[in-house]
């Protein structure tokens, strides 16, 4: 009734198309890893710059309080603030201030780092301007 079926007549793409999809679906999985890490060390970056920013403008506002001191008077300092507190923990500024000619004001100008020796290290300059 039912006719002998043999395995010499059964050919099939079974097994090369299963490691085909296997294979596919591993460099997809490979790809959306390595994606992912660098989104993570992308943000991790954009996280010390912007922190490097606000140390950076703390540091110039230190300088312009201390350059605009109305009691002891005008005082150009220059020198390197390290932050030990809330978000700017681990972050400096170094500020540097000089004049200009007579009567063109004071330029302060601080740059702030965060992350120091780090592969995240963030950097950003902030220059103000007193005339």
């Amino acid at each position: 009734m039912y006719p002998e079926l043999s395995f010499k007549q059964q050919t099939g793409a079974g097994l090369p198309v299963a490691i085909f999809v296997i294979t596919v679906l591993a460099l997809l999985v490979t790809g959306m890893a390595q994606l992912q890490e660098s989104s993570a060390n992308s943000v991790s970056l954009q996280i010390q710059s912007q922190r490097a920013f606000l140390a950076a403008e703390s540091g110039a506002q230190l300088g312009v309080g201390r350059a605009l001191q109305p009691i002891s008077g005008p005082q150009c300092f220059s020198g390197t603030f390290s932050f030990t507190v809330g978000g700017l923990k681990e972050c400096s500024a170094i500020v540097s201030c000089f004049t200009n000619a007579p009567g063109q004001g004071v330029v302060i100008r601080s740059e702030g780092r965060c992350g120091i020796s780090t592969p995240s290290e963030g950097k950003r300059a902030v220059e103000v301007r007193l005339l």
